[in-house]
């Protein structure tokens, strides 16, 4: 019988131990999947892995692809795109981030309620009727009822979560001062280098989003970032995020 995954979930740099909780069914390395972009980053696995996770069907993005690693932002959508075609109805997307709001702290875990795209939209060119509109809806790119089951299932289970705006865009360089400070006054409280294009296409397709980022360093500190210092950081994050996505698949 045909695998048909629920739930498809995006792991960011750091993230990806979330499968090593899944009763995994199958995994496919991105490079033997026809069309499907390679991950060029460390902490990006590369595999599209499917099992089960919290009683749900879910199919895994275990490393996602970016902008700044030469693909369009289309090709970056592509795999949304896939898993939607898969059979999904939810998709949840996760990433590592920089904190820009001061009452933040490195290793919080923000629930993100809202976007701001600073990468070049992925529906520019000619529309793909069957997929969704011209001109989609993004009042709500981030589903209010997922975002108040996290609430529930975190309260459940003693976890704090932050709030907050996340702002994407084109990297690979991490961000001076001044642009940390820019992006706190123009509405973000946490900043990176993917997601927002992934959550264009997944609303262009009313696909409802959930989404978390791990604030792996305080910009607005002035400290030097590394690539190295988000990965640690996620990994540290990584028991709390299983929890709450476990804790939410379950009562979804």
């Amino acid at each position: 019988m045909p695998f048909e995954p629920e739930v498809g979930i995006v792991l960011g740099s750091g993230l990806g131990g979330l499968v090593d909780h899944m009763q995994v069914a199958l995994a496919l390395p991105y490079r033997d999947i026809p069309g499907f972009p390679v991950s060029t980053v460390v902490g990006h696995a590369g595999k599209l892995i499917f099992g089960t996770l919290g009683g749900r069907r879910v199919v895994a993005m275990q490393g996602r692809f970016h902008y700044y690693e030469g693909y369009t932002t289309q090709q970056v959508v592509f795999p949304i795109r896939v898993l939607k075609g898969l059979g999904i109805r939810t998709l949840i997307v996760s990433n590592a981030a920089g904190g820009v709001n001061p009452s933040f702290h490195t290793g919080d875990v923000m629930v993100i309620t809202d976007q701001i795209n600073l990468l070049p939209n992925p529906l520019i060119g000619p529309n793909i009727d069957e997929l969704g509109p011209r001109f989609p809806d993004m009042s709500e790119p981030y589903s209010r009822s997922l975002i108040a089951l996290a609430d529930e299932v975190a309260a459940s289970l003693g976890l704090s979560l932050q709030h907050g705006c996340y702002l994407g865009n084109t990297g690979p360089s991490y961000e001076t001062r001044k642009e940390y400070g820019f992006y706190h006054t123009i509405g973000a409280d946490a900043v990176g280098m993917s997601t927002t294009p992934e959550v264009i296409a997944a609303c262009h397709m009313s696909l409802p989003v959930f989404g978390l980022s791990v604030i792996t360093n305080m910009g607005l500190e002035g400290k030097k970032a590394t690539h190295e210092e988000v990965q640690r950081e996620g990994e540290r994050a990584q028991q709390t995020l299983t929890r709450l996505i476990v804790g939410m698949l379950e009562r979804m």
